[in-house]
């Protein structure tokens, strides 16, 4: 799907994914002191403004003007402060060129793409994290296609744990901490949504 797929897909709902941000990034965020975060693929904002509502500076990429003219809303909502930690920016994330070794925390929340273009975005987000910095990747695991429930249904797009270690392995800079599926419930269904969970960290500078 491009850019004008989900401006349609946005524009049909008055908010396409929940509100709250997702479990996962605020265990990864929680106790952490607040820096500079990059969220990529962000979306509506909504991890974007929940971190910048707890003063977080952050910069959310996507390529839908729907989602981010939403995002930008919503922030507005939460008044001068919040928005003034938060910076919106119209990119394909899979062309899209972050500063690098800038951020504190890098996001790449349910990007479902194909192998070459994942491979390629992985390497751009591990890139932008900044020394003793964290990229925390969530996706749609490849199992829930047949064991879980929701999620794209072409498999070219699903991907494991395993997949994520192996793109990031050229990157020495980064170690793998966590490194998993999880189950999430999903209300009313007989199965648990299925997702993989990496979290690598940038070694800190020598000295």
């Amino acid at each position: 799907m491009d850019s004008t797929n989900w401006d349609d897909r946005y524009a049909q709902a008055p908010l396409l994914w929940s509100g709250g941000p997702d479990q996962q990034v605020a265990e990864a965020a929680c106790g952490r002191s607040p820096g500079r975060a990059l969220d990529l693929a962000c979306g509506e904002g909504r991890n974007a403004l929940w971190l910048a509502d707890r003063d977080w500076r952050v910069t959310g990429v996507d390529f839908s003007a729907v989602a981010l003219a939403r995002a930008a809303e919503m922030a507005a909502g939460k008044g001068q402060a919040v928005t003034a930690r938060l910076e919106w920016v119209q990119a394909d994330v899979l062309t899209y060129d972050p500063p690098p070794a800038t951020y504190d925390l890098v996001l790449m929340v349910y990007l479902q793409v194909p192998a070459r273009e994942r491979s390629q975005a992985l390497r751009s987000a591990a890139a932008a994290v900044a020394p003793a910095g964290t990229l925390l990747v969530i996706a749609h695991h490849a199992d829930n296609l047949v064991h879980g429930v929701g999620g794209p249904r072409d498999p070219a797009v699903l991907y494991t744990q395993q997949d994520v270690v192996a793109d990031l392995a050229a990157v020495a800079e980064l170690s793998i901490e966590r490194s998993e599926l999880t189950r999430r419930e999903v209300a009313g269904a007989a199965r648990p949504a299925l997702d993989l969970h990496v979290l690598a960290r940038r070694a800190p500078v020598a000295g």
